[in-house]
């Protein structure tokens, strides 16, 4: 396979296992794409680990395939040949292959049955995944990641609201407490961060806001939950296909996080 095979291939990992992160993807110029494929496809790859098998063993011996990539994209020498790792080893630097191996390392809560003991264990969870792909996709394409772990939480408790009955049918924990105010205090706590990210959203390069667009229509499902905490457990945030794509069109034609 060629560059451009790799490219291809990574979108289309994306496309069928990310939709939402594809069409973010597509609203980005090209030069981006060539950047937020690969990295998509890898974060893919890694949060399927924990999942495609029941066996722990074997799930932690994925994620350990991942960080060994991460660790040689890091050291600058040989690099495994694979359809992810190849490109991926292109477009982000030392720095990003360290934050993306916390990433991975975060995954390891996905592999068993468990609960987070607090808020604050659940949020550093999240500042590890969402915030770190956010983070690592603002610096390779710019700039702005001082933004990302706000930006994280709010993306990251919106997807994981939305996610929270699969969570519980496949017999995880994802939230320690599900009552009314337990949900409305995170998502409030999220919110606040989406309004404090967006008073900063001028510090974000044009060429890096890109890495932001995943989290068009996040405030809209976190405004949900706070408003009505039923539709976490229920599984009913979003607001259907136009709902989701309706915010994404506006980010990217206007510049501005709706």
């Amino acid at each position: 396979m060629d560059e451009r095979d790799d490219f291809s291939a990574c979108a289309a990992l994306v496309e069928r296992g990310d939709p939402g992160r594809f069409r973010a993807t597509m609203a980005a110029p090209l030069a981006a794409r060539r950047v937020l494929f690969p990295l998509y496809a890898f974060n893919l790859e890694v949060a399927r680990a924990p999942w495609v098998t029941q066996e722990p063993m074997i799930a932690r011996m994925r994620l350990q395939w991942w960080r060994d990539a991460l660790a040689e994209i890091e050291a600058g020498g040989f690099v495994r040949r694979h359809e992810v790792v190849t490109p991926l080893a292109t477009v982000i630097s030392d720095k990003d292959a360290r934050q993306l191996d916390v990433l991975v390392e975060a995954r390891e809560w996905d592999v068993e049955p468990s609960v987070f003991p607090d808020d604050s264990a659940l949020w550093a969870y999240l500042d590890a995944t969402a915030g770190g792909l956010i983070a690592v996709a603002a610096r390779a394409l710019g700039g702005g990641e001082a933004l990302a772990e706000r930006a994280g939480r709010a993306l990251g408790l919106a997807n994981w609201f939305q996610a929270l009955p699969a969570l519980e049918a496949a017999g995880r924990r994802p939230l320690s407490d599900t009552g009314d105010d337990a949900i409305r205090t995170l998502a409030t706590h999220a919110l606040d961060d989406l309004k404090s990210m967006r008073r900063d959203w001028s510090q974000v390069p044009k060429q890096a806001r890109a890495a932001f667009y995943p989290m068009a229509g996040a405030g809209k499902v976190l405004r949900q939950a706070a408003r009505d905490p039923q539709k976490v457990r229920d599984g009913a945030l979003g607001g259907g296909e136009l709902g989701s794509r309706l915010p994404l069109t506006l980010t990217a034609m206007t510049g501005r996080l709706w």
